[in-house]
């Protein structure tokens, strides 16, 4: 039977909620057991203590029931499919465009990924560990409508260097030449060091060129002008990166290309 991480937590916040108030009834009963030893009501001692044990024996068992309702397997479900499925669901239902793209969820302008391992989820850079369908969603909501935090000019300043040094290896004289270079070569290049790949993921990379695209930022300080050429033939295909763009269509690029103003 599929679970559904939002009917479970509903049901075991609803059996928190009552195991509360059978608390509050054992507190309660205990201030009467204090307040009979306080004053010597001897009259009252033997019948408050009985009153407490049946109060506290009914507030373990309520949490005992509440234990049990809580049995979904968290890291199999954060695992599998069920937990992206349900997210882009209530997404859906809440009004929120989310798209899934290879092991990621596309939330414009986040991208979002399932640490399973971890009971949470990575908006960005950002852990996340509030995982309840309906919550995350609305703080997704909340998130997509505060103004887009990118910097434009140098993000591009970053590729323009990488770009030098790509067309360098060709020949010193094709720098500012129109000359294509593919992405892919210069995210390898921003990513030389070790780790910086997983700090910095190929997908990050191809949000950020279509950040960059939508921006409309072209130029660079020192007057050299960004060009995004498309892929020409199979060869040049089997090049391209990939984003989800805002409205959720595919959208491809190849190479990247510098000339002076």
């Amino acid at each position: 039977m599929e679970r559904h991480l939002e009917i479970v937590l509903a049901k075991t916040e609803s059996d928190a909620d009552v195991t509360l108030k059978t608390a509050m009834v054992a507190v309660g009963a205990i201030k009467k057991f204090r307040t009979a030893a306080q004053t010597g009501n001897l009259r009252e001692l033997r019948k408050t203590i009985e009153t407490a044990e049946q109060a506290i024996t009914a507030l373990l068992q309520q949490f005992a029931n509440a234990k049990k309702g809580w049995d979904i397997d968290e890291e199999a479900y954060l695992s599998g499919k069920q937990f992206l499925a349900e997210i882009l669901e209530t997404a859906a239902q809440m009004g929120v465009k989310i798209f899934e793209q290879d092991d990621r969820l596309y939330c414009y302008p986040l991208l979002i990924r399932v640490l399973s391992n971890e009971r949470a989820i990575l908006i960005d850079k950002v852990r996340e560990k509030r995982l309840r369908p309906s919550v995350l969603i609305s703080h997704l909501k909340d998130l997509q409508s505060r103004p887009v935090r990118f910097k434009s000019e140098v993000f591009l300043s970053s590729l323009y260097d990488a770009y030098s040094i790509a067309v360098a290896t060709r020949s010193k004289n094709l720098v500012n030449s129109s000359v294509v270079v593919p992405l892919r070569e210069i995210y390898d290049l921003l990513t030389l060091l070790p780790g910086q790949s997983r700090e910095y993921s190929r997908q990050e990379f191809a949000r950020d060129i279509y950040l960059l695209d939508q921006s409309r930022i072209t130029q660079t300080k020192k007057g050299s002008v960004v060009s995004l050429p498309a892929s020409t033939g199979t060869k040049s295909a089997a090049m391209t990166i990939t984003v989800i763009t805002q409205d959720g269509h595919e959208k491809k690029y190849y190479g990247i290309a510098f000339a002076n103003g």
